[in-house]
């Protein structure tokens, strides 16, 4: 059934749903019979979001009319939903919006891929639109790619932490815009984590499609925030920018809770593996778990290499995690799906798991200096440096970032 309203077409759930794109549910409790090994930390009490708060992609009002007798690309993926779960490309297409293609980043359009699995092109089995992937050898738009677009629109959710790949489509996505001629469109999303700014800020030469901006690994901005920032700051290849417009949302709170109702990617299920992924992701540059294989990803960290404790889980294959790291083999450490709602990047695990490995020689892989975005991080470790003294050693950088990122608040 549907319903017009000022010409344009809705899923009769969105009239009902309208006043708010999601209900907050604060999963975070404490929990006074906790596994043994689990860890209780301070409590960060956030308010719920407005009742009458709207994502960019609800604020349709505002956008729509753009898009009428143009050319339609999306760069989208599971995450662009409107509050009645309805799809944004749906959406487009039952308001007789010309969408041409769709582009989807890494996970695929549907969110169902492994990390760094490669995505092949495809259709939508319910549009029957061609899809592109934006992930492998081809991040960024090709021109050939772009023929006969005049208009993008970007609608993914991000969670605000710099190694979170979205960003890096973005960054490629404006810059295949601003090559082309081609005016984007981001509607905004609320970052889950944005009231955190905290982490060593990126060092140019460790740039990668896992960090490609100095900024800090938390920064605290919506992704339609990010994007007037890359363009503002002029980090595109050749300082170009982009005809860019941003459709924000509408009464949102930064500092308020933000339930997501669709998990942006396989390996992030829940609030708490969203709020505890900037401090765990570390881990992925070591030779510790953080619960891939599991059904509690990025909630728990452990390896065969830690000493034997009160808690171990062993990783087999899932959705998300074909392969997962040590497959079959049980992993001691930490179970952190019980605890409180962190409020800045924790070190202390990483720093307790490196101190408990025997072999230190092989507690680091490459990729940890990539998502650090500096070598320092590792030395600091490595030579004993304490959590407090490691992040004191963040504050300049931190400080000058602020600076940089006041320009480009919307909210």
């Amino acid at each position: 059934m549907t319903v017009t309203i000022k010409k344009i077409v809705l899923p009769i759930g969105i009239l009902l749903i309208m006043v708010s794109c999601s209900v907050n549910r604060n999963l975070q409790t404490t929990n006074t019979n906790q596994h043994p090994a689990a860890t209780t930390i301070q409590k960060h009490s956030r308010p719920s979001q407005p009742i009458d708060f709207k994502t960019g992609a609800d604020n349709y009002e505002s956008y729509l009319t753009l898009l009428k007798d143009k050319k339609v690309g999306v760069v989208s993926n599971q995450t662009g939903i409107l509050t009645n779960r309805t799809h944004l490309v749906d959406f487009l297409v039952a308001n007789q919006i010309n969408v041409l293609k769709i582009f989807a980043p890494e996970h695929g359009f549907r969110g169902t891929a492994d990390a760094g699995e490669l995505i092949i092109d495809g259709k939508d089995t319910r549009t029957g639109l061609p899809i592109i992937s934006l992930y492998g050898d081809n991040k960024k738009p090709k021109t050939e790619q772009l023929e006969g677009i005049d208009i993008l629109v970007f609608d993914i959710q991000d969670v605000g932490a710099r190694f979170y790949t979205y960003i890096s489509t973005l960054h490629y996505v404006m810059e295949a815009c601003a090559e082309n001629n081609i005016q984007l469109i981001v509607l905004d999303r609320p970052n889950p984590n944005g009231f955190i700014i905290d982490g060593p800020i990126l060092e140019k030469e460790f740039t990668s499609f896992v960090g490609m901006h100095p900024v800090p690994v938390l920064y605290g901005m919506t992704i339609g925030e990010y994007a007037q920032m890359i363009n503002g700051e002029k980090w595109l290849k050749n300082e170009v920018q982009c005809a860019l417009k941003v459709m924000p949302c509408l009464n949102y709170d930064r500092n308020a809770s933000y339930h997501l109702s669709e998990k942006p990617s396989p390996n992030l299920p829940n609030d708490q593996a969203i709020n505890l992924y900037a401090s765990l992701c570390f881990f992925e540059g070591t030779n510790v778990s953080v619960g891939r294989g599991t059904e509690k990803q990025f909630q728990i960290y452990g390896s065969p290499f830690l000493p034997q404790s009160g808690f171990s889980f062993t990783p087999e294959p899932n959705i998300g995690a074909k392969e997962p790291m040590h497959k079959g083999k049980v992993c001691y450490g930490e179970d952190l799906s019980s605890i409180e709602t962190v409020n800045q990047i924790e070190l202390k695990w990483l720093l307790k798991a490196y101190k408990s490995t025997e072999d230190k020689t092989k507690f680091f892989i490459p990729f940890f200096t990539k998502l650090a975005g500096t070598k320092v991080l590792q030395q600091q470790i490595e030579e004993g440096l304490s959590e407090r003294k490691i992040k004191k050693s963040w504050r300049f950088g931190l400080e000058q970032f602020k600076e940089t990122r006041k320009k480009y608040l919307i909210y």
